[in-house]
């Protein structure tokens, strides 16, 4: 704010922000780097005038007023421009004269920031530090052989199945029933979840893809993409790397028309169809792609204008209950692709999981079920929705397992579980404890971006400006000068050092429990925490 515009009430300072910046006059050499990278236009080149005291006469002498020019960097403080603490700028500046700081305060950007009464959105993840499955601890190790050794020596396939897992005689009654077996895939337990093209950029789900097709070509490691709700391009489509795509469904139905013309022409089935009714970052909420995003190619693949905002429906306008959706929704999908493609909805963690779980029991069509807890990251909602809806996963999954344990279902229905895991880092321990809590694999968004393109968000609300499209890395962007910054090829190849890692440490914590030979889901005794309230509500050991 200039010295002389109006004071107002949502007038803020340099104090008055999250993030301020430290710039050093005698380090910069006025590039210009810094402002040009900036994706918010947070700062910009300023000149300053400064009034000296000139004392050279000495004591007797009259002291003179000199006034000097110099220029430098000056920080907005409009709500609309507010530095989000990306570090780009410090990233490009030649000689470190440039770093966001945090303040040293709460921040009053939070009760300015719905200027023109617009609640605010953002994307990212809920800025809530700590969690459940960071404290849990694998406290059932195997004393025959060297848990160290143990871990190296057992080359056991990491593998788990997608789809209805009937017995042989159950299969044998089925098909004389209905004249067909439910299709069951083998994958690997560890999804990339629903992130859409659209809200992703050209280049950030070209090199997923990439790395995708890569692991399951050259490594032999079944792992299969989400593609999120916005449908996927034609030429995937007609490709025969779409078997290692399952293919989204929401109530938006972005890009369902051009998936729907290609089945005809689809050299391959998709790895299955996944229908999904909430995702625990907003729970109730619809998708959202903001018009920022919305460039002609994205308008022309999901059927609509460019340069609209594109809001989904909360709930499915054509369906009012789980039992219409099965009827309606799920056995078309399944007759669609000829009954050979796994169908399976896709849940918000709530307190109606259990609802939604025991109207899939009873009914043949449904391949699995997924779902997705509170702390499960967005590419745009409300502020409200992120911080204060949802249910956590461990406890949402852990109750659903022991109800299908109850009706003697628990190896039929697979779950999936997903919502910050890996959110400190700890992907494979988070995953696990997941998996023996009943999980039969786990979908992770996030952490895939983090680690594999560089997303500067984080839970202490950083960045996070998915929604408006403006990346600094070029993730979530769809603006060329924003996405050209991300080499597919670079992205292809830490999706593959992390699926290797991840590999590596998932073995080290499953063979030393002694099933070496299949994922250890719902092997509860295998856990332990230290807080007896969560250990009894997940039913595991209190350890102290």
């Amino acid at each position: 704010m200039s010295s002389d515009a109006a004071i107002v009430p949502s007038s803020l300072s340099i104090k008055d922000l999250p993030w301020q910046i430290a710039w050093d006059l005698d380090k910069c050499t006025l590039c210009g780097k810094c402002t040009a990278i900036c994706p918010v236009h947070a700062i910009e080149p300023a000149v300053f005038r400064k009034r000296v005291m000139d004392t050279s006469a000495g004591v007797k002498a009259r002291p003179e007023n000199r006034f000097q020019t110099y220029y430098g960097i000056r920080q907005k403080t409009a709500p609309a421009y507010h530095c989000v603490g990306c570090a780009m700028c410090a990233m490009v500046c030649p000689n470190d004269a440039i770093m966001p700081m945090r303040t040293d305060e709460a921040d009053k950007l939070k009760f300015h920031i719905n200027q023109g009464g617009e609640p605010e959105r953002r994307g990212g993840r809920r800025n809530i530090a700590g969690g459940v499955l960071d404290q849990i601890k694998f406290i059932r190790i195997s004393m025959l052989t060297d848990p160290a050794l143990d871990a190296g020596r057992h080359e056991f396939e990491v593998r788990t199945l997608l789809g209805r897992v009937l017995a042989p005689e159950d299969n044998i009654r089925f098909v004389r029933e209905h004249g067909w077996i439910p299709p069951v895939r083998e994958i690997y337990p560890l999804i990339i979840g629903g992130m859409s093209f659209g809200a992703l950029s050209p280049t950030m789900w070209e090199g997923l893809q990439m790395g995708v097709a890569y692991l399951n070509e050259e490594l032999g490691m079944p792992v299969r993409i989400s593609t999120g709700e916005g449908g996927c391009p034609p030429r995937l489509l007609r490709s025969r790397f779409l078997q290692y795509v399952i293919l989204q469904i929401a109530s938006g139905y972005f890009g369902w028309d051009e998936i729907i013309h290609a089945i005809p022409e689809m050299k391959v089935d998709p790895c299955a169809i996944e229908i999904k009714y909430g995702q625990g970052a907003k729970p109730g909420d619809g998708g959202l792609l903001m018009w920022h995003k919305v460039n002609r190619l994205i308008a022309a693949i999901r059927g609509v204008p460019p340069g609209v905002s594109l809001p989904s429906p909360p709930t499915h306008q054509t369906q009012y209950s789980i039992e219409e959706s099965v009827a309606k929704m799920i056995q078309s999908m399944y007759m669609a692709w000829g009954f050979r493609v796994p169908v399976y909805p896709k849940i918000s963690a709530s307190s109606t999981a259990l609802a939604v779980l025991n109207n899939l029991t009873r009914n043949p069509y449904a391949g699995g079920l997924a779902i997705d807890g509170e702390d499960g990251g967005t590419g745009a909602a409300y502020n409200v929705s992120m911080d204060h809806m949802g249910h956590p996963i461990a406890s949402s999954l852990r109750d659903c397992y022991l109800n299908l344990v109850s009706v003697g279902q628990q190896n039929e229905i697979p779950l999936f579980a997903g919502g910050g895991i890996g959110k400190n880092g700890n992907l494979a321990a988070n995953a696990a404890a997941l998996i023996m809590l009943g999980a039969s694999g786990v979908q992770v968004g996030k952490y895939i971006m983090q680690a594999a393109a560089g997303c500067l968000g984080s839970e202490t609300a950083r960045c996070n400006i998915c929604n408006i499209g403006l990346c600094p890395k070029g993730i979530t962007s769809q603006d060329p000068r924003l996405y050209r910054r991300l080499d597919p090829e670079d992205v292809a190849r830490r999706i593959v050092d992390v699926y290797v890692a991840f590999d590596t440490e998932l073995r080290k914590i499953v063979a030393p429990l002694g099933r070496s030979t299949a994922l250890p889901i719902g092997m509860s005794d295998a856990l332990g925490i230290n807080d007896a309230a969560v250990a009894e509500r997940l039913k595991i050991k209190y350890v102290v």
